[in-house]
């Protein structure tokens, strides 16, 4: 049978691969920056309300592509809870420590102390995906980890609760990454669906919480 595929596309495929993990990154570092800069240089007193902020804009900005048509997933109804637990805990649990670790730890050890979010997610995906990984990139994020425990072991200013923010951080991260994976094979829900009520859902228990 002839090869039908047109050329050039692979090319086209792997620039889309790394032109989107380059915009992942570029965006997963500004917002850390920014969240740094809100919580320490302008001094603003409240996290959570800063997630629910946060929650408030997903809504918005995917509710107005929905309306749009520029994304599609289904409408809300009583089937949305079952389809989409525990998301919202993970999503509301990663979003708030991620923000209160952001506030009390320097952005090099906030940075370095993420990378156990790499290990936990292996961990995760192999007993809940049922995932296998090579050898060699276990060793490499083994070495990625144990380099994050050597530079911890030398903060000179350590903080319980700190730590303690950032790697519960890692634990929520993880574990929504691996269900969300797992969630996004339901049907009428997808990326945008799983986003745009994993905050929905949350939004108003956040803001009492945070009154």
């Amino acid at each position: 049978m002839p090869d039908t595929t047109p050329p050039g596309s692979g090319e086209h495929s792997a620039l889309l691969r790394f032109s989107s993990a380059l915009f992942y990154a570029i965006s997963s570092f500004l917002i850390t920056v920014v969240n740094k800069t809100v919580l320490t240089s302008y001094r603003f007193p409240s996290y959570m309300f800063l997630g629910v902020g946060q929650m408030v804009t997903t809504v918005v900005v995917i509710y107005a592509a929905k309306k749009s048509k520029t994304v599609q997933f289904q409408d809300f109804d009583k089937s949305i809870f079952i389809k989409i637990f525990p998301l919202p805990l993970l999503y509301v649990g990663n979003q708030l420590t991620g923000l209160a670790s952001t506030q009390k730890l320097s952005l090099p050890m906030f940075t370095v102390l993420r990378k156990f979010t790499i290990l936990m997610t292996m961990i995760l995906e192999v007993y809940i995906l049922r995932k296998t990984f090579p050898r060699s990139l276990v060793f490499s994020v083994v070495t990625i980890v144990v380099g994050a425990m050597i530079a911890a072991s030398s903060d000179l200013a350590f903080d319980v609760r700190a730590y303690t923010f950032i790697l519960l951080n890692d634990v929520f991260t993880a574990s929504g990454s691996v269900y969300t994976k797992q969630k996004l094979g339901v049907e009428g829900l997808g990326k945008y669906g799983v986003l745009f009520y994993n905050a929905l859902l949350l939004v108003i228990p956040t803001v009492l919480f945070s009154a």
